[in-house]
Parts: structure tokens; C-alpha cells; sequence
């Protein structure tokens, strides 16, 4: 039996409220709030909602070689080395995008270039696949010390539960695997977690503590719950820059009423930037509504204007895939190709399948023979080009097809699993769900979206808003 994401969470939900679990209590932690993300993506996978995300593994060879990098960043771009104060920490995205010839985080660049002149402040950047891509400057430290730390750590302690947490434990893993039909080791994801997050927090609090920082921004807080909790008790206050698509189904955000029964989200940030006043139900959003700020999306306000006024090609799909669920969105990109063979097919491929898809997508392979059909693998034309290009935009849940929404693609999205992170687009005919490649094809032409405020989704950057936002006003 299949799940959906929307059943998935439900199930999550209903845990929370039976057991209290956002506010249950370890060694003074919160392990729930610290695994909720990580076990929803294991569950999803695991019931195949999700497929494998797609990405290269790392051999051991590559695992081993790695750590010679992070010895070396550890040293010489160590966050905790120097006597002096900053008034502002930024803890970036660690996946770079190519911008102006050279790599950045499209979601807090700009906040850099606004810093610049009036304010210090300091970059912590996590390395991407063992990786730095950034051209190094004097305001950007490595956090490879603190990882580095946290893997050893790791292997020298334990926890030792009592026998209470114990018995709730087992409860939970209980339900869940009756639920699901399929065996957990809860106890072992809780060690982990906890241990990384005590290693972790008592690291930052150091950190935070030497550069004496008055705000820190970070994006995607849910992976980074060890910063904002100890930022939070230095009463540091903790911002975060939205990176993507936030929906009622998103665990990273959404925390119905019945999940947070008695009070604060613990590692939860104090106020939150979005892309416009879209993004966020007050209902499931754990802050206050006067704390989610929408600023814009400066990247993409930025970028498209160099494509906006390209004329559309009238027979150009594109399709955007994602690893999740990249095999099966390329079969239904073949099987349109095949059928529709005086149309343009584009597949862009998420940079995480660039060098796995000859061999995760046999269908995408056959199709790139074709006269018709163009497999995207590298990022060497920009993706809002495509947007410009084409008339229609094919693609499951990825925060790329609210940006083809305002390049006016006709939008049609595959009815798979996570398809509920857009289900309040469907409802308004902003676009249109179809369950294969047939039901794609007989409504390609006849599907009359509703229209739509573009402003809603990205609105223009407001920088005298994050000024106001920087300077406590």
C-alpha cells in the first residue's frame, strides 16, 4: 500500500498531539523537533512516496580524501580563531548557484552586498558535498571544524536513555511501524541527533558567545537547529531566508495547533523572510504572523529580467525534473515526445541528477536521440531562459514552477507523490494536474488557467524593508 506526503504527515501530526513528542524532553534537548524532518524523509523514501534523491555517492576513496580538506579548512578558515565582534552572522545555503562568474547562495547574497558598507558581519559556510565552491574572502569561515568535531565526537559517546524514555520511545516506533509496515531504528536516528546537536550547540554557543553578533540569519533552520537554539538563549535574535517552496505539508515549517499543544517551537527561528505574502498559513506557522516578513526573492527579480521580454516558442515544453521523482516524470516525458512529434522538448534536469541520469532514466536516454527531444545537464543556459522560451512547464513540487508561473507557462503538474505541496494552486486553476502522459496531452491545448497575481508569489525586492528588518525598526 502507497502512501501520500499528505497521509505521511498526518500520521506525523497525530503522533504529536498522542504523545506531546515537540516538547518531550532529553538531556536538554528536544529530539523530536531534531529528527522530524529526517524521519518524514525516511519513511517517504522507504514507502517509495519518494524515490532516491539521485545524487553520486561518495566512495570511500572520496570519503577518505575529503577529510584532508577538512583538516586544512579547519585551520586556516576556523570561525573561532581572532579576538573581535561582528554585528551579524550569516549561516548560508552550502549549494552554490554560478552568478557573475562565480559561485553564490541565491538566497543571502544580496543581504551581503547590502551589509557591505554600513555593518560587520561574517559568512559561516558548510561545505556541499565535502566540498567549498565560493572564491574565498576575508568575511567567509568554513564550519568544517565544527562537523569535524561533531563526526568525532560522535564516536567516542553515547546516550544512555532512562527507562521512561525508553518505553516512549518504543510506543512511537511501535505505532509508526504498525502504520507504515516497516521497521525503524528510532532509538539509534534519536542518539545520532541528540549527539550532534549537543556537540553542535555547545560549539556555537563558544561562537556566538567571541563574536558577540546582535542578529543571525540562516537559511533552511530546520537543518541547522543547534545554531538557532543557542542563539536564542544568548538572546541573539534568529532570522531565516526562505530557500523554497513552505507548504502545510512541509515539516520544516508547518506545525499544526494539535502538534504544539503547549507553547514555543524551541528551534524555531524568531522571524522568517519570504518570498512574498504567498508563502505562509498562520494556522501551521509556529511565529507570530507579524514575524514573517515578505521581501522578495532578489536571485530570481534579478535574473529574469534579461529573459522577460523573450518571445515564447509556441510548441516548447519544458519539463523540470527532480531526483525524487526523476523516473518517472522522464517516461512521461518520452512517452509525450513520442506522441507529440512536432513539439520541442526540453528536460532540465536538476543539477543532482546531471551525472546519474544515463544510468537512473533509461527512457530519458532513448528520448535524447530524438530530432525533438534535449536533455539539460549542465547549467550552462540559465533556467529562466527556458522559462522565457517555452509555453509550457511540466514538473511535480519544486519551487521552479512557481517561478515558471510568472514567465506565463501553461503549467500542467504530475500527479505523484508530494503533488499536495501545490494542491492550493490546483484548487485556484493555476495549473492543472494530470495523472500521465495521455491526460498531459489532450489537455495541453484546452487548459484555460485562471489568472494570477505574480506579486503574490515573488514580490519585488522591498530592501528598505530588510533595512527596517536589520536595524530593529
Amino acid at each position: 500500500m502507497s502512501h501520500s506526503v499528505g497521509e505521511i504527515c498526518e500520521v506525523f501530526f497525530s503522533l504529536e498531539e498522542k504523545y506531546n513528542l515537540n516538547y518531550w524532553e532529553v538531556q536538554g534537548c528536544f529530539p523530536w523537533q531534531l529528527i522530524r524532518m529526517y524521519l518524514y524523509y525516511d519513511v517517504a523514501r522507504r514507502l517509495n512516496t519518494f524515490g532516491s534523491a539521485q545524487q553520486q555517492s561518495l566512495s570511500i576513496f572520496d570519503k577518505v580524501k575529503s577529510f584532508i580538506p577538512f583538516f586544512k579548512n579547519s585551520l586556516l578558515y576556523n570561525p573561532f580563531q581572532g579576538d573581535y565582534n561582528r554585528d551579524i552572522l550569516i549561516f548560508d545555503h552550502p549549494r552554490k548557484t554560478m552568478l557573475n562568474n562565480e559561485y553564490v547562495d541565491i538566497y543571502s547574497y544580496f543581504l551581503v552586498d547590502l551589509l557591505k558598507d554600513d555593518y560587520s558581519f561574517e559568512v559561516m559556510e558548510a561545505p556541499y558535498f565535502n566540498k567549498h565552491f565560493t572564491n574565498h574572502k576575508d568575511y567567509i569561515k568554513y564550519t568544517d571544524r565544527i562537523q569535524l568535531g561533531s563526526y568525532i565526537f560522535k564516536k567516542f559517546h553515547k546516550i544512555d536513555f532512562t527507562e521512561s524514555e525508553k518505553d516512549l520511545i518504543s510506543n512511537v516506533k511501535k505505532d509508526i511501524e504498525k502504520i507504515f509496515n516497516l521497521e525503524i531504528n528510532l532509538e539509534w536516528i534519536l542518539e545520532t541527533h541528540i549527539l550532534n546537536f549537543k556537540y553542535d550547540y555547545k560549539k556555537y554557543t563558544v561562537l556566538f558567545e567571541k563574536r558577540k553578533p546582535k542578529m543571525i540569519f540562516v537559511v533552511v533552520a530546520y537543518e541547522n537547529q543547534a545554531i538557532v537554539k543557542a542563539a536564542k538563549d544568548l538572546g541573539i535574535e534568529v532570522i531565516e531566508l526562505q530557500h523554497g517552496t513552505i507548504t502545510d505539508y512541509h515539516l520544516g515549517y508547518s506545525y499544526p495547533t494539535k502538534s504544539r499543544l503547549n507553547g514555543e517551537i524551541a528551534y524555531f527561528p524568531d522571524k522568517l523572510l519570504t518570498f512574498g505574502n504567498y508563502w505562509i498559513n498562520d494556522e501551521t506557522c509556529p511565529i507570530d504572523s507579524k514575524n514573517i516578513i515578505p521581501i522578495g526573492f532578489p536571485y530570481f527579480e534579478a535574473q529574469s529580467k534579461d529573459f522577460l521580454n523573450i518571445a515564447k516558442k509556441d510548441k516548447q515544453i519544458l519539463f523540470i525534473s527532480q531526483g525524487v521523482i526523476g523516473k518517472y516524470l522522464s517516461k512521461i516525458a518520452y512517452d509525450v515526445s513520442t506522441n507529440l512529434k512536432d513539439f520541442n522538448i526540453i528536460y532540465k534536469l536538476h543539477p543532482g541528477e546531471y551525472e546519474t541520469w544515463r544510468s537512473n532514466y533509461p527512457e530519458l536516454v532513448k528520448a535524447d536521440k530524438s530530432d525533438n527531444f534535449t536533455v539539460v545537464d549542465n547549467g550552462k543556459t540559465p533556467l529562466y531562459q527556458f522559462f522565457a522560451e517555452s509555453s509550457y512547464q511540466i514538473g511535480a513540487f519544486s519551487t521552479a514552477i512557481y517561478e515558471g508561473l510568472m514567465f506565463n507557462c501553461k503549467t500542467f503538474i504530475v500527479d505523484v507523490p508530494g503533488v499536495e505541496y501545490l494542491n492550493d494552486l490546483i484548487e485556484r486553476n493555476y495549473v492543472c494536474k494530470v495523472k500521465d502522459s495521455k491526460e498531459l496531452v489532450d489537455n495541453l491545448e484546452i487548459f484555460d488557467p485562471n489568472e494570477y497575481d505574480k506579486d503574490f508569489f515573488f514580490k519585488n525586492f522591498d530592501k528598505g524593508l530588510l533595512k527596517k528588518v536589520i536595524d530593529n525598526e
